[in-house]
């Protein structure tokens, strides 16, 4: 099973919110569509669903042509920001009301819910309402929702936006085991990098609806196309200096490091993290951050130096890597 957009487009009273998108999705495969708000992430979730018709290109599932099928044509799987439960239902019953709107015998129903109420660990929750639940509870009644469907394709927008930090954090491998369980091909909407970079397989990275780069965690933060995706990936974010001629150069905070023969720093604030610590310097090359051990004892003054050979460097005025 696999999912492919050739050159999707999307437009709304002429102006494109997506355009020209080309990606794949194999079976097993878990992609992760990455931006800021309104970079096209959930309109092109739309299209794949056929909740919203594309305005050119074509979308494949399974190397057939569902540009123009319905979405219950498409037999996806979607799970949303919000958790859609029916809150007079117990969590057994909302799982079972879908299968039965779809016809399949109640025998047969009760046996798929209770496999997937042990997949998902929600059996001591089965007889609670969702009120009685959780945050991260009631993200996995939605997902247990979707895996029902038996779709060929799973969708999932924002899933864990709602769940506080540390659940989040809790969740991703869980999450992880369980979307790829059943081996279809997932499209997954965040736009927090960390869960993008914990969850998927491949990342591909949109701005202002058009796609700078699609690759492995490593390939983006190691190996970015274009200043855009430098500055997204990676946290604490990527350091950018002047060099001649409309040359940015970055530096990532972790290659830069103290040196007695380097240049002058003045310390401007710093973050403890326990293992590390975050340093804003002053320099004569701008302001710098720099990543090190959290026991160290930083002076005011210091000479820093960074790693030339993992320098970055771009095109100032077009933002691509030279």
């Amino acid at each position: 099973m696999t999912l492919r957009l050739d050159k999707i487009g999307k437009s709304i009273n002429r102006n494109w919110i997506v355009r020209d998108l080309e990606f794949q999705v194999n079976q097993g495969e878990c992609l992760a569509l990455l931006g800021p708000s309104g970079c096209g992430k959930s309109t092109t979730l739309r299209l794949i669903a056929g909740l919203d018709r594309a305005n050119e290109g074509k979308i494949f599932i399974n190397n057939k042509d569902v540009t123009t099928s319905t979405s219950l044509e498409r037999k996806v799987g979607m799970v949303f920001q919000s958790y859609a439960l029916f809150p007079h239902l117990t969590v057994a019953n909302n799982l079972l009301l879908g299968l039965k709107v779809r016809g399949i015998p109640i025998d047969k129903s009760k046996k798929k819910v209770s496999n997937i109420i042990s997949l998902m660990q929600l059996e001591p929750f089965a007889n609670r309402f969702p009120s009685e639940l959780s945050g991260g509870q009631r993200q996995r009644v939605a997902l247990a929702r979707a895996l029902l469907r038996e779709a060929n394709v799973y969708l999932l927008d924002e899933p864990m936006s709602n769940l506080d930090a540390q659940l989040r954090e809790e969740l991703r491998p869980e999450l992880r085991k369980i979307i790829t369980s059943d081996g279809k091909p997932i499209v997954y909407v965040t736009h927090d990098q960390q869960e993008a970079m914990s969850i998927a397989n491949n990342i591909a990275v949109l701005n202002n609806g058009k796609l700078e780069q699609i690759g492995s965690p490593r390939d983006l933060y190691e190996r970015p196309s274009s200043l855009f995706v430098a500055k997204f990936i990676g946290r604490p974010q990527i350091n950018l200096i002047m060099a001649e001629k409309n040359i940015s150069i970055g530096i990532r905070p972790e290659d830069i490091y103290f040196d007695e023969e380097g240049i002058p720093a003045k310390i401007l604030y710093k973050e403890w993290h326990g293992n590390t610590q975050l340093i804003s310097l002053n320099t004569s090359r701008g302001e710098l951050r720099m990543t090190c051990e959290g026991s160290f004892e930083v002076p005011n003054t210091i000479k820093v130096s960074w790693n030339k050979k993992k320098e970055l460097k771009f095109n100032a005025i077009t933002g691509n890597r030279i």
